[in-house]
């Protein structure tokens, strides 16, 4: 039993430091590019781990309180996040998660992502 907690402990630390290292700058299958203000406003694409959110909290966490589902239905912006508190502001507020002061943690994608859901895997 021991041996089991340890080998799903590795392996969570590993897929933990992909994503605090920023190794995952193309994303995952699953993941949601934003890129429809990012490159205008001179930032890279916002990549969002739609798959490690899911792994760790339910649909209706995010669906529809905050995020309605369909793509481009949320206008988000930085400073709906950060200043009012809206969409991932809601938990990235410093209290209940780390707060968005890193703009490299979610602009991480590469220039010329599309909008969208990642069905492929990045080369």
């Amino acid at each position: 039993m021991k041996k089991a907690r340890v080998g799903i402990l590795l392996g969570m630390a590993i897929l933990l430091s992909f994503f605090f290292t920023g190794d995952r700058a193309s994303g995952y299958y699953g993941d949601m590019v934003l890129n429809s203000k990012a490159e205008k406003r001179g930032m890279p694409p916002v990549v969002f781990p739609h798959w490690y959110h899911r792994a760790e909290f339910k649909c209706k966490v995010c669906h529809p309180a905050i995020f309605e589902m369909r793509s481009g239905a949320n206008d988000i912006d930085m400073k709906k996040i950060i200043i009012d508190g809206q969409f991932c502001g809601k938990c990235h507020n410093g209290t209940i998660s780390w707060k968005p002061i890193e703009c490299a943690r979610c602009h991480s994608g590469t220039p010329g992502m599309k909008t969208g859901v990642l069905e492929g895997f990045p080369q």
